[in-house]
C-alpha cells in the first residue's frame, strides 16, 4: 500500500485547485476579472445610483440617501409556472452574508414582510405592475422593475417585479438588479460596466463593484435622509475600509 501523502502536500494541492477555480470563474465573468475603478470613480458611481432614482413621482424628492433603517424581511409571491422562490431565497442569503450592516432574511411564516418579490410570467407583468404602482391604466417598462416607498427616515417598503419565463439568464440578471435597487440604489448608471445598475451589462452575478457599493450604503455612518453634501466627507474613508474588509 502506498504511503499516505503528507498533509502539507494535500493542502498545497487544494490551494492550487482553488486558485484554478477562481481563475476559471474570472474568465467566465469579465466583471470579476477586472480591477475596480479608482476610488474617485467608485465614489462617483455611488453618488449616481444612491442620490437619485430611475423612476420618481411628480412631487417626490430622490436627492437624498435612501436605505432601510432596520431589518428587511422578504416574501416571494410566485405567480409563475416556474418555482423561483429557492433562487430568490438563495440570493437573499448571499446579500446577508456579503453586506455588513444589513439584516436581510426571508420572512418566516406569519412574519410581516417589507420587501415583496413578485415573480410573474410575461403575460402577467403589466397587470402586476399596475397593482404594485397603483396605476390602473399605467404601463410598466422593461422586463423587471423595483419600487421603493421612502422618506427621509428611510425605505419603508419595496417591491420587485421579475419576469420568470423569458429564460434563466434574464431572470437571474433581473433578480440581482431589482432586489439590490429595492434596497436603496434606485438609479441606473450607464458608466459602470462592472455593475448590474448598468442596464447595458449582461452580468448575472453580485459583482465586487456592487458589493462595495452596497457595503458603503449600509455603513452605519451613512443614515437615511442624508444629503450628498453631508455624505461626501465620509465616503473616502468608508470606501477604503470596505475594500479592505472585502479584500479588494
Amino acid at each position: 500500500m502506498p504511503a499516505p501523502r503528507p498533509l502539507s502536500h494535500l493542502a498545497s494541492g487544494h490551494r492550487r485547485l482553488l486558485a484554478l477555480a477562481l481563475l476559471l470563474l474570472a474568465f467566465a465573468d469579465p466583471a470579476l476579472a477586472q480591477a475596480l475603478p479608482s476610488d474617485a470613480k467608485m465614489i462617483e458611481g455611488f453618488d449616481a445610483v444612491v442620490f437619485s432614482a430611475e423612476i420618481t413621482g411628480a412631487f417626490s424628492d430622490s436627492s437624498y440617501l435612501k436605505k432601510f433603517p432596520g431589518p428587511v424581511r422578504v416574501r416571494v409571491e410566485n405567480d409563475s409556472e416556474i418555482d423561483r422562490e429557492p433562487a430568490v431565497a438563495s440570493f437573499v442569503r448571499e446579500i446577508n452574508r456579503q453586506v455588513d450592516g444589513l439584516d436581510i432574511t426571508m420572512a418566516k411564516r406569519g412574519e410581516a414582510a417589507n420587501f415583496v418579490v413578485h415573480v410573474v410570467d410575461r403575460d402577467d407583468y403589466q397587470r402586476v405592475g399596475r397593482e404594485v404602482y397603483h396605476r390602473p391604466f399605467g404601463t410598466t417598462p422593461g422586463n423587471c422593475i423595483a419600487r421603493a416607498s421612502y422618506g427621509r427616515s428611510g425605505i419603508t417598503r419595496a417591491d420587485a417585479i421579475i419576469v420568470s419565463d423569458d429564460g434563466d439568464l434574464l431572470f437571474r440578471r433581473c433578480l440581482i438588479e431589482e432586489v439590490l435597487q429595492g434596497l436603496g440604489p434606485l438609479n441606473d448608471n450607464s458608466d459602470a460596466p462592472q455593475s448590474v445598475f448598468n442596464d447595458t451589462s449582461k452580468l448575472t452575478r453580485f459583482t465586487p463593484y456592487d458589493r462595495v457599493l452596497m457595503n458603503m450604503l449600509y455603513d452605519e455612518r451613512l443614515t437615511p435622509g442624508m444629503s450628498r453634501g453631508d455624505a461626501a466627507p465620509l465616503l473616502p474613508t468608508i470606501l477604503k475600509e470596505v475594500k479592505r474588509r472585502l479584500r479588494l
